[in-house]
């Protein structure tokens, strides 16, 4: 059935350029979809117009029910390594690409249903998902964007009239996803792991045109888009490490070429600092552990760079590996680079002097040791710089260390030349009071579950503005209390 209004103005690349590469595929028949989140401001970024998409036909359509004029629905596929093991073939086994839009500032964005249904990929699951994981989603998604940091956005979230039975019953859910695009390293690897070159070269023009379309024309073409997708990688997972986001997942699947983050399942925030920190109830050996992510990114695009050998040099595949070797080398350096330039300005350092990484490293140690809040940290650092300490001190047991490092604090800002207050102001642009607290999201997805969604519309609308201190919301700034955890996260959508 299709809706006869023209809610969308597609132009369907990936269907149009890229047969083979999908299959063409239909959202299953839900009972009674229900709009339960709709993201107006996103409307009016992608150019739709919002009133007429929150409405029965609306939620019929983000539910994948029924299908927009112009829509090319399909299911992507794409291999993956997951947790070090290659799976040859995994692909949308719950999610659909409806298609993409030119958005108002001219840029092309996936549009993509995940929880509609099975599809040819689903490897036995029903492919559904339910309120929680949805929910999850969308509100990580977009308490990234706020924070500044590339990911998928969420356009709005369905209740299908279903009871899906995950660890006992649950409301069916859908979440409509926008990206970039959903291109994934596992892509390449999937036509890579069959010997196809001549569609690994395919799937590589067109991810150059739309995402390095510079690059169209250019002598090593390939070599260097694998450049530009590392050094994306780079800057993501720094902006990651810097706020305390540990995603949990970070497959071969769920690295994408755009550097968008991408599937928000058993993902957190740091309270205490631990570069130890796990909280995916399936990562048992610790693998994506917070402070393991830039490892992991590196060894993610080194299966980029198998996968794209023989374009780089087709003569000589030694050649080839030197060459990628060689670029690949730079990612420490990259996200090295990245990570201290964030951390310089988490500390209010706007110059660049020799001693400033051992300064960032000895903070991190002391908060660590200590069992430190790492969000409230770097807000009491900010006010500490204009002389008042007493927050900050009240986060350390033991004074000696923090005594001895604000000595060396003090003294490195005297290098700078700006005033205290700007300092100050210049921090808490940077050093968010908000972020996804896990207990938060926990009581607005439990919440959601009987069907009340206001705890979820409250924590987003705290989250859309991270920087600025809100009245009255100071229990959305504060870590989980005592009684809450360990906490465990999982794979839901």
């Amino acid at each position: 059935m299709t809706v006869n209004a023209p809610l969308f103005k597609f132009d369907n690349s990936y269907a149009r350029d890229l047969p083979g590469f999908y299959v063409a595929w239909e959202g299953a028949k839900v009972p009674a979809p229900k709009l339960v989140l709709f993201n107006r401001k996103l409307a009016e970024e992608l150019g739709l117009n919002g009133a007429a998409l929150e409405t029965p036909d609306g939620a019929a359509i983000f539910a994948g029910l029924k299908c927009p004029d112009g829509a090319s629905p399909l299911a992507q596929v794409y291999a993956g390594h997951q947790f070090g093991g290659f799976s040859p073939q995994l692909g949308d086994g719950r999610a659909l690409l409806v298609g993409e839009i030119i958005d108002r500032a001219g840029k092309r964005r996936d549009i993509q249903l995940k929880g509609s249904g099975p599809t040819p990929f689903s490897r036995g699951g029903d492919g559904k998902a339910v309120i929680g994981p949805v929910l999850r989603e969308y509100i990580m998604g977009e308490a990234m964007h706020a924070l500044g940091i590339p990911t998928t956005r969420a356009l709005a979230a369905v209740t299908t009239g279903e009871t899906i039975y995950r660890e006992g019953p649950k409301p069916g859910a859908v979440l409509t996803r926008i990206a970039s695009s959903h291109l994934r390293v596992g892509t390449f690897q999937f036509f890579a792991a069959r010997g196809e070159t001549d569609k690994v070269r395919q799937l590589a023009d067109y991810a150059i045109a739309r995402h390095d379309p510079d690059l169209e024309n250019e002598d090593d073409r390939y070599l260097k888009l694998f450049s530009r997708v590392m050094e994306r990688q780079a800057r993501l997972i720094a902006h990651w490490v810097l706020v305390g986001f540990i995603h949990g997942v970070m497959n071969t699947d769920n690295t994408t070429i755009s550097g968008e983050t991408i599937d928000y399942g058993p993902c957190a925030f740091l309270d205490t600092y631990d570069p130890a920190a796990v909280f995916s109830s399936i990562d048992h050996g610790g693998r994506y552990a917070f402070g393991r992510q830039p490892v992991i990114a590196q060894w993610n695009l080194a299966r980029l760079a198998e996968a794209i050998l023989a374009l780089i040099d087709p003569d000589d595949i030694d050649k080839a590996v030197e060459r990628v070797s060689e670029e690949l080398g730079r990612f420490p350096d990259l996200y090295k680079t990245a990570w201290l330039a964030g951390m310089r300005r988490k500390i209010g350092l706007e110059t660049v002097q020799s001693d400033d990484l051992p300064l960032t490293e000895d903070l991190l140690s002391q908060m660590q040791v200590q069992k430190v809040d790492y969000t409230q940290l770097f807000r009491n650092l900010a006010d500490a710089a204009t002389g008042d300490e007493k927050a900050l001190r009240k986060q350390f047991e033991e004074q000696e260390g923090i005594n001895a490092w604000l000595k060396r604090w003090k003294d490195r800002l005297q290098r700078e030349t700006t005033t205290s207050d700007k300092t100050r102001d210049a921090m808490n642009r940077v050093n968010p009071v908000y972020i996804a607290r896990n207990h938060k999201v926990e009581e607005a997805l439990e919440a959601a579950e009987t069907g009340n969604y206001e705890p979820a519309r409250q924590l987003m609308d705290v989250l859309a503005t991270p920087f600025t201190e809100q009245p009255d919301m100071d229990a959305y700034s504060g870590p989980a209390p005592v009684e809450f955890g360990p906490y465990k996260t999982f794979c839901g959508t």
